[in-house]
């Protein structure tokens, strides 16, 4: 198991609804593919938007963060409906 941390900033400034990290983490699973390898996300707010914990079935990091950035960008237009802006993963 691996884990790869995605952090998403919120650019508007606006408070974070409380149902956000529900939201993202259902828009996760719901672009996940067997393939990605995806076995859990635990969600959690920072001082300027959130980290994603993806956890990660996977031999390696070198294999574990190519999965989940496609993955991410498979769900970046739903982050971004969501109002945040992927600013990194590792």
């Amino acid at each position: 198991m691996r884990l790869v941390l995605a952090s998403l900033t919120a650019p508007s400034g606006d408070p974070p609804r409380q149902e956000t990290l529900a939201v993202l983490t259902d828009l996760l699973w719901a672009h996940a593919v067997p393939a990605d390898g995806l076995e859990h996300v635990k969600a959690r707010y920072t001082h300027d938007g959130l980290d994603l914990y993806l956890f990660v079935r996977a031999p390696t990091d070198d294999v574990a963060l190519p999965r989940m950035r496609r993955l991410l960008d498979r769900v970046s237009h739903a982050i971004a409906a969501q109002g945040y802006v992927l600013t990194g993963a590792r």
